[in-house]
């Protein structure tokens, strides 16, 4: 008989947790009754935390911090989740954990479960660890950021087609989620800022072999988001057009790491 390894039962209760939140959020928001913060902030919190341990057992090695894809996508989702679950304690923007427990569910099995290709170990020095919490920590609020967008998109829609039910009943005003959206684009931004930052610092080649693609997707993901702070304070960019340029830069800070990670693990194995 094997010996069960010992992220196993943190991450399985990790994936139970988020998908009890889901269910609870989803059934409240399907029948417009309002969710219990403090019940869906506790499911959550504990969920995080069960996430948090399983993923630590499986990233700390003897060696230093063995990081693939799928424990790389965990990480993510895991910041994302509770930087918003923070977030909820401030400001009204709950509604965005009912697309992101299901991510949480998901990136969290994947990683115990899906196959592993090659492993990245990352010796622990400050430097460098800096580097890739300040990298994640921007993903993490990019990606709040393109959810964001998304509900900001589909509730203009409905809005305009005066068709406000279901879950856009619950939404705040379109200026709130508008505010709210930019607020997550200038902390990314701050973020992928240092984090760039502390790449040229650390990182001894940031236009090695393996590095040129991540380094030269990243910074031209840095000018997007930067004229599109631009736009919004020059311009007053707003709408449509500011949904396009956050999902733009967006997708380009993702080929800068996930599709980079895919095709060196899975197609090129180094």
């Amino acid at each position: 008989m094997f010996p069960l390894p010992p992220s196993l039962l943190p991450s399985i209760a990790a994936a139970i947790l988020y998908a009890a939140a889901t269910i609870y959020q989803g059934m409240r928001l399907r029948q417009a009754i309002k969710v219990d913060k403090r019940l869906l902030g506790l499911l959550g919190t504990l969920a995080v935390i069960a996430h948090a341990i399983g993923l630590f057992t499986q990233l700390v090695r003897p060696i230093g911090m063995g990081l693939d894809f799928f424990s790389a996508s965990s990480l993510i989702a895991l910041a994302v989740i509770a930087v918003t679950l923070i977030a909820c304690l401030r400001i009204p923007v709950e509604n965005l954990l009912v697309l992101l427990f299901p991510l949480g569910f998901v990136t969290v099995l994947f990683s115990q479960f899906a196959p592993t290709g090659t492993v990245q170990t990352i010796v622990e020095e400050p430097g460098i660890l800096s580097h890739i919490l300040l990298s994640i920590l921007a993903y993490g609020m990019f990606t709040i950021a393109v959810f964001q967008a998304l509900l900001l998109l589909v509730q203009d829609h409905r809005l305009k087609h005066k068709h406000p039910a279901g879950l856009i009943k619950n939404f705040p005003p379109l200026q709130t989620m508008e505010s709210l959206l930019f607020g997550f684009l200038w902390a990314g931004w701050i973020l992928l800022s240092l984090s760039l930052i502390s790449g040229w610092l650390f990182v001894e080649n940031l236009f090695a072999q393996h590095l040129v693609h991540k380094t030269l997707l990243a910074c031209l993901a840095w000018i997007v988001f930067s004229v599109l702070l631009w736009g919004r304070t020059r311009l007053g960019w707003r709408g449509h057009k500011a949904i396009r340029w956050t999902l733009g830069g967006f997708l380009l800070l993702m080929l800068a790491y996930f599709g980079s990670k895919l095709v060196r693990e899975f197609i090129l194995h180094i």
